[in-house]
Protein backbone atom coordinates (compact mmCIF):
# COMPACT_ATOMS: atom_id res chain seq x y z
CA UNK A 1 0.00 0.00 0.00
CA UNK A 2 1.93 3.07 -0.93
CA UNK A 3 -0.89 5.12 0.37
CA UNK A 4 0.83 5.00 3.55
CA UNK A 5 4.26 6.20 2.01
CA UNK A 6 2.18 9.19 0.93
CA UNK A 7 0.54 10.01 4.53
CA UNK A 8 4.67 9.92 6.06
CA UNK A 9 4.77 12.53 3.73
CA UNK A 10 2.61 14.48 4.26
CA UNK A 11 3.17 14.10 8.05
CA UNK A 12 6.46 15.44 7.23
CA UNK A 13 5.47 18.22 5.37
CA UNK A 14 3.21 19.68 8.34
CA UNK A 15 6.29 18.79 10.79
CA UNK A 16 8.59 20.96 8.68
CA UNK A 17 5.69 23.42 8.98
CA UNK A 18 5.38 23.43 13.17
CA UNK A 19 8.78 22.71 13.38
CA UNK A 20 9.99 26.25 14.42
CA UNK A 21 6.59 26.32 16.90
CA UNK A 22 6.56 23.69 19.02
CA UNK A 23 3.85 24.26 20.70
CA UNK A 24 1.67 24.82 17.58
CA UNK A 25 -0.21 22.42 15.41
CA UNK A 26 -1.77 21.39 12.17
CA UNK A 27 -5.50 22.95 12.57
CA UNK A 28 -6.61 22.13 9.00
CA UNK A 29 -4.52 20.64 5.96
CA UNK A 30 -6.01 20.72 2.22
CA UNK A 31 -4.56 17.91 -0.25
CA UNK A 32 -4.97 18.36 -4.20
CA UNK A 33 -5.27 14.71 -5.54
CA UNK A 34 -5.55 13.97 -9.42
CA UNK A 35 -7.71 10.57 -10.16
CA UNK A 36 -4.82 9.85 -12.07
CA UNK A 37 -2.63 9.79 -9.29
CA UNK A 38 -2.58 6.20 -8.22
CA UNK A 39 -4.56 6.60 -4.94
CA UNK A 40 -6.86 4.47 -3.50
CA UNK A 41 -9.15 6.59 -1.65
CA UNK A 42 -10.24 4.11 0.62
CA UNK A 43 -6.20 2.95 0.93
CA UNK A 44 -5.53 6.62 1.88
CA UNK A 45 -8.25 6.74 5.14
CA UNK A 46 -7.04 4.17 6.17
CA UNK A 47 -2.85 4.53 6.22
CA UNK A 48 -4.60 8.30 7.43
CA UNK A 49 -6.33 6.98 10.32
CA UNK A 50 -3.74 4.71 11.33
CA UNK A 51 -0.34 6.85 10.51
CA UNK A 52 -1.36 10.37 12.41
CA UNK A 53 -1.95 9.33 15.79
CA UNK A 54 0.37 11.58 18.26
CA UNK A 55 1.52 13.52 15.18
CA UNK A 56 0.97 17.23 14.22
CA UNK A 57 -1.67 16.09 12.15
CA UNK A 58 -3.60 14.18 14.96
CA UNK A 59 -6.33 16.75 15.64
CA UNK A 60 -6.27 18.23 12.02
CA UNK A 61 -8.93 18.78 9.76
CA UNK A 62 -8.46 16.83 6.28
CA UNK A 63 -9.71 18.14 3.03
CA UNK A 64 -9.11 16.53 -0.51
CA UNK A 65 -9.73 18.00 -3.94
CA UNK A 66 -9.78 15.81 -6.42
CA UNK A 67 -8.73 16.71 -9.72
CA UNK A 68 -10.55 15.20 -12.76
CA UNK A 69 -8.40 13.86 -15.40
CA UNK A 70 -7.78 15.54 -18.45
CA UNK A 71 -6.01 14.85 -21.77
CA UNK A 72 -5.12 17.61 -24.77
CA UNK A 73 -5.38 15.26 -28.11
CA UNK A 74 -1.96 15.49 -30.26
CA UNK A 75 -3.75 14.63 -33.78
CA UNK A 76 -6.61 17.12 -33.37
CA UNK A 77 -5.53 19.55 -30.24
CA UNK A 78 -8.80 18.94 -28.78
CA UNK A 79 -9.14 18.52 -24.50
CA UNK A 80 -10.95 15.52 -23.17
CA UNK A 81 -11.73 13.86 -19.66
CA UNK A 82 -9.90 10.46 -19.70
CA UNK A 83 -10.46 7.69 -16.89
CA UNK A 84 -7.10 5.94 -17.77
CA UNK A 85 -3.82 7.12 -19.15
CA UNK A 86 -4.64 5.56 -22.82
CA UNK A 87 -8.30 6.51 -23.75
CA UNK A 88 -8.97 7.46 -27.10
CA UNK A 89 -9.41 10.78 -28.12
CA UNK A 90 -13.73 11.10 -28.66
CA UNK A 91 -13.22 13.79 -31.24
CA UNK A 92 -11.05 12.03 -33.76
CA UNK A 93 -9.81 8.39 -32.47
CA UNK A 94 -6.28 8.84 -32.10
CA UNK A 95 -4.23 6.83 -29.09
CA UNK A 96 -1.86 10.13 -28.84
CA UNK A 97 -2.38 12.51 -26.17
CA UNK A 98 -0.51 14.79 -23.31
CA UNK A 99 -2.28 14.68 -19.92
CA UNK A 100 -2.87 18.20 -18.65
CA UNK A 101 -4.21 17.44 -15.46
CA UNK A 102 -5.24 14.56 -13.01
CA UNK A 103 -1.90 13.77 -12.12
CA UNK A 104 -1.01 15.98 -8.82
CA UNK A 105 -0.55 15.21 -5.62
CA UNK A 106 0.01 18.19 -3.10
CA UNK A 107 -0.55 19.90 -0.44
CA UNK A 108 -1.91 22.86 -1.39
CA UNK A 109 -2.93 24.21 1.96
CA UNK A 110 -1.96 24.13 5.86
CA UNK A 111 -3.60 26.05 8.56
CA UNK A 112 -1.69 25.56 11.78
CA UNK A 113 -2.71 26.85 15.17
CA UNK A 114 -1.81 26.69 19.41
CA UNK A 115 -2.58 22.65 20.58
CA UNK A 116 -4.35 24.09 23.84
CA UNK A 117 -6.73 25.74 21.18
CA UNK A 118 -7.68 22.84 18.86
CA UNK A 119 -7.97 20.27 21.71
CA UNK A 120 -11.23 22.72 23.30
Amino acid sequence: MHELSIVMGIIEIAEEAVASRPDYAVKSIELEIGTMAGVIPEALDMAWESAIKDTFLEFAERKISWVKAEARCSDCGKDFDIKVLYDACPHCGSFYSDVLKGKELRVKALEIEQMDELIH
